[in-house]
């Protein structure tokens, strides 16, 4: 059974920094996609980037374009998210996620292409 860990979240002010780490055990991490998301209290979970297995190409939601990272280490079996200059508006749970497909080019904004999740990390970043 595949599990996914994430870390790094905080509270942070706006214009700061953080980079979330997302862990993966149980299964096979290196051929898949992996993609981050989002959830705001009250608001539908939101696709934030995705990276092919081979961590040669990235994919991003508009609003995070140019301020976040996403990378992988596939012999760490690893996937982050560097974020840089947060807004308020980025406060929200983040979720890594394992796409469905082995080996798939595909990078995926819809969350039913991923089938196993982590927990999440709150992220709060205040004005």
């Amino acid at each position: 059974q595949v599990q996914l860990v994430e870390s790094g979240g905080g509270l942070v002010q706006a214009g700061g920094s953080l980079r979330l780490s997302c862990a993966a055990s149980g299964g096979t991490f290196s051929g898949y996609t992996m993609g981050w998301f989002r959830q705001a209290p009250g608001k539908e979970r939101e696709f934030v980037a995705a990276i092919n297995w081979r961590g040669s190409s990235s994919y991003y939601e508009d609003s995070v374009k140019g301020r976040f990272t996403i990378s992988r280490d596939n012999a760490e079996n690893s996937v982050y998210l560097q974020m840089n200059s947060l807004k308020p508006e980025d406060t929200a749970v983040y979720y890594c996620a394992r796409g469905r497909l082995f080996t798939s080019a595909t990078m995926s904004r819809d969350k039913n292409e991923y089938n196993y999740w982590g927990q999440g990390t709150q992220v709060t970043v205040s004005s």
